[in-house]
């Protein structure tokens, strides 16, 4: 890790510290300034450091900044969530193939995460479909299924901070689902930044393994 590495992932904690204080009492001036605040310095975090392959941090390069413009779009006074959902869609598949491009080909992992999708499908399926959404059952499912692909290429790849990060996130991912489609919890806006944080760091610094 270098120098500046460090210092922007110093920076990228402090400005996620940030977002999930806004979160908690919905400040939302604060939040419109941390959220991206903190995206922004993990790609200087993924940029500046040393990574093991210089094309897989290529490809999270470009999930992050995808991920920055799906934050921008679910952060919106107007509801964006279609966008949102593109943006991280884009994300995952980035994900997922910088994963590809360094793994072990672990590939028994694939079967447990494409069960855990498959649950969490159907449920939001079913919210959906009680809240007259259908025409989002699509997406929904398109989008599932790239967080499945890009959770099960990080358990196959043997990166353990990967598999991690990947878990966080998809965790992040399914209680915004829940959340929106099935019943509001009053402690999930915190975790879902929690999480999300979390894991984008996490895959990011797997780039040092």
């Amino acid at each position: 890790m270098t120098i500046g590495a460090t210092l922007f992932l110093l920076v990228a904690g402090l400005f996620a510290i940030g977002d999930w204080y806004a979160r908690a009492g919905d400040r939302r001036r604060l939040e419109y300034a941390c959220k991206p605040a903190t995206l922004v310095a993990l790609i200087l975090v993924a940029v500046t450091l040393e990574p093991v392959h210089s094309d897989v941090r290529a490809w999270f390069v470009v999930a992050l900044a995808a991920s920055l413009a799906g934050d921008v779009f679910l952060m919106l006074p107007s509801d964006a969530f279609m966008a949102g959902l593109g943006a991280f869609f884009v994300a995952h598949l980035a994900y997922a193939i910088g994963l590809n491009l360094d793994s072990a080909g672990n590939w028994w992992w694939a079967l447990p995460v494409v069960l855990a999708a498959g649950l969490l499908g159907v449920r939001l399926i079913r919210g959906i479909l009680a809240a007259h959404q259908r025409a989002l059952v699509g997406p929904v499912v398109a989008y599932v299924g790239v967080i499945a692909v890009m959770v099960a290429s990080a358990l196959a790849s043997g990166n353990v901070i990967a598999a991690v990060g990947a878990l966080a996130f998809m965790g992040s991912d399914a209680l915004i689902g829940e959340t929106r489609f099935v019943r509001p919890y009053p402690w999930a806006p915190v975790t879902i930044m929690v999480t999300y944080h979390l894991g984008q760091a996490g895959l990011v610094l797997s780039l040092l393994r």
